[in-house]
């Protein structure tokens, strides 16, 4: 009943290449190496929002026990909540700009003058001192043009207000919000998994 059967396995096998990936804490500021489309990029973002009631909840508040815990809270809240704190800074940006009319202006000017300029690159050429400019010259000499008119309308002051009162804001929101009470550990596995 029981027979022998002899099966040749002998060759040559060839092993997958494994890449050897540097594995961090900091898997949230990885990038890939390509640069995704910024409309596919944002319609993600938009699906990834966690529920705003949930973002806002007040009972989640509660100071962390220990400074170390403190770290580790903060980094998981900013994995969970990424598409939330990126809308919360998108938020004061829109609003540094309503606040700010000569901003505003400014930024609408420059942006009008790189519409015109690719307009009037599909139907000719722009030639500077006997040189062809690409589009993309011609957009850095309207940045470059710009950049005066910015400082003194005052943009670098509001961009340097919408950077540190997005990182106080979501700093503050991302050390206070009490993830665990929130994140069950399926979910909680996903998120501190490397990839």
């Amino acid at each position: 009943m029981t027979e022998s059967v002899a099966i040749d396995v002998s060759g040559q096998m060839v092993t997958p290449v494994e890449f050897q990936t540097k594995k961090t804490q900091f898997n949230f500021l990885q990038f890939s190496a390509q640069i995704p489309d910024p409309k596919d990029w944002f319609q993600q973002q938009r699906q990834n929002v966690r529920p705003w009631l949930v973002f806002m909840q007040t009972s989640n508040f509660k100071p962390p026990p220990s400074i170390p815990r403190l770290s580790r809270r903060i980094m998981r809240n900013i994995e969970y909540f990424q598409s939330n704190y990126l809308f919360v800074f998108l938020g004061l940006v829109a609003y540094c700009l309503i606040t700010s009319p000569l901003v505003l202006l400014a930024i609408s000017v420059s942006f009008y003058a790189g519409y015109k300029l690719s307009q009037r690159h599909k139907e000719k050429k722009f030639i500077l001192l006997g040189k062809e400019l690409t589009l993309a010259q011609q957009y850095g000499i309207v940045a470059l043009c710009s950049m005066p008119v910015y400082y003194m309308v005052g943009a670098h002051a509001a961009m340097f207000w919408v950077l540190g009162a997005s990182l106080f804001i979501i700093t503050l929101h991302a050390a206070f919000y009490n993830i665990d009470a929130l994140v069950s550990e399926a979910e909680n596995y996903i998120i501190t998994q490397d990839v």
